[in-house]
């Protein structure tokens, strides 16, 4: 199952329990605007490249389109259809005044020199210039593009503009207006969503868990559990292999190391293992945060967490879901988990559009209230319809939400 199929199953089957309206449903399985680019770009060799872009603006009804760009080699439209969707539900779920969209182009960004990227990222925004804007579409960072990237995009649109516009890009460098813990923001917010749930259910002093990716996505998390005496992590995996340590590993020690060696596999402590040997450690969580379909009919039946905490986009099938699900498992949502990141966004770009700089005091303040406000709505709505799965019920939140501001627009 691709991306786009496994979006629109969760949208359909969530929409029949609560009886959405057809109509609102039928209009929100197709986005309201795609938009497909080629790229032509001079190489340093002199050869011309031509690359393709896409920026997809799924649903505006709450506000102007938001949603990430990334860079990777297997993007395509039906992969960015599938984000901007979960991005529409996901802004709605947190309660922040935006739509969904999502972008990318199909490309490695590491087969590409300094110049050729930021050239390529420089077209991006000249093609789609005049479908984004502060109030319009608002990009971000995503899989393999930065706050860098972030200061090119944002330059290149200004000049377009002929004035500054910083709130027109978000997860830019704090110098250019980018905002104070937007780097751990989706990694945060799925700790303060865990550190709730496990309140309201066991309150254990000892969780044991294991994290999938080390990248910018599980930053956030994994800072906070290296300080925390209630969490215990016992495996982890990147790019290049897992480690496992059933008594525990040093965090802090753990990302030094990779940071040294460029992976955390061959870590003093912690003896290495395969991805599927990952599935099955005996662990209290599970947190998926690297890319989608990561867990499969095939591997959700070894799955010993009792709690699938998604920070990744999209990581497990709807197959493996009910698998899961109805073993008792509690899947906490990425449209719920990982929302910390676009809502620590959102603050940046309040910041931007007042000309106000927030201490990351206050970010993790407000971004703590959005996501345990969050949480507890979404389990109001699991409590109104017992037999939906919780990923359900943030999606009738969010199809609530959606059809109320499509309603008041005349849109219905």
């Amino acid at each position: 199952m691709n991306a786009l199929e496994n979006a629109l199953e969760q949208l359909q089957s969530s929409a029949q329990i609560a009886n959405i309206k057809p109509e609102i449903i039928n209009m929100l399985q197709k986005p309201e605007r795609e938009i497909t680019v080629n790229l032509p770009i001079q190489m340093d060799d002199g050869q011309v490249k031509i690359f393709t872009g896409f920026r997809i603006q799924h649903n505006s009804a709450l506000g102007p389109y938001k949603g990430g760009l990334r860079f990777h080699p297997q993007v395509d439209i039906d992969e960015v259809r599938a984000l901007a969707l979960w991005m529409a539900i996901k802004c709605a779920v947190a309660g922040i005044p935006y739509g969904g969209g999502k972008g990318g182009i199909t490309i490695d960004p590491k087969t590409l020199s300094e110049s050729e990227l930021e050239k390529l990222s420089r077209t991006f925004v000249d093609k789609i210039y005049k479908y984004i804007g502060p109030h319009v579409d608002v990009p971000a960072p995503d899989v393999n593009t930065n706050p860098t990237i972030m200061a090119w995009m944002v330059d290149e649109y200004s000049k377009l503009a002929g004035k500054w516009s910083p709130a027109t890009f978000t997860g830019k460098p704090i110098e250019l207006g980018g905002s104070l813990g937007r780097e751990e923001a989706t990694g945060l917010g799925g700790k303060y969503i865990l550190d709730e749930i496990i309140k309201n259910n066991s309150g254990s002093k000892n969780t044991k868990i294991a994290i999938q990716g080390l990248g910018n996505v599980s930053k956030g998390l994994l800072d906070s559990i290296a300080s925390d005496i209630n969490y215990s992590v016992v495996a982890l995996a990147d790019s290049k292999g897992v480690i496992i340590a059933e008594t525990g590993m040093d965090i802090k020690e753990v990302l030094a190391f990779k940071k040294q060696t460029g992976s955390c596999v061959n870590f003093p402590g912690a003896r290495n293992a395969t991805l599927a040997e990952f599935w099955t450690v005996d662990c209290d969580v599970l947190v998926p945060a690297a890319l989608e379909n990561q867990i499969t009919a095939e591997n959700a039946p070894t799955i010993k967490a009792n709690i699938i905490l998604e920070l990744a986009n999209g990581p497990t099938t709807p197959e493996a879901e009910k698998m899961l699900v109805s073993s008792g498992k509690m899947i906490v949502p990425d449209v719920l988990a990982n929302a910390g990141g676009v809502t620590v966004s959102y603050f940046e770009w309040v910041q931007n559009l007042n000309g106000d700089r927030w201490t990351k005091t206050r970010v993790y303040q407000e971004l703590k209230l959005v996501m345990t406000k969050a949480l507890e709505e979404v389990l109001a709505v699991s409590s109104e319809f017992p037999n939906a799965s919780m990923r359900q019920s943030a999606f009738i939140l969010a199809l609530r939400r959606i059809e109320k501001a499509m309603r008041l627009r005349g849109q219905t």
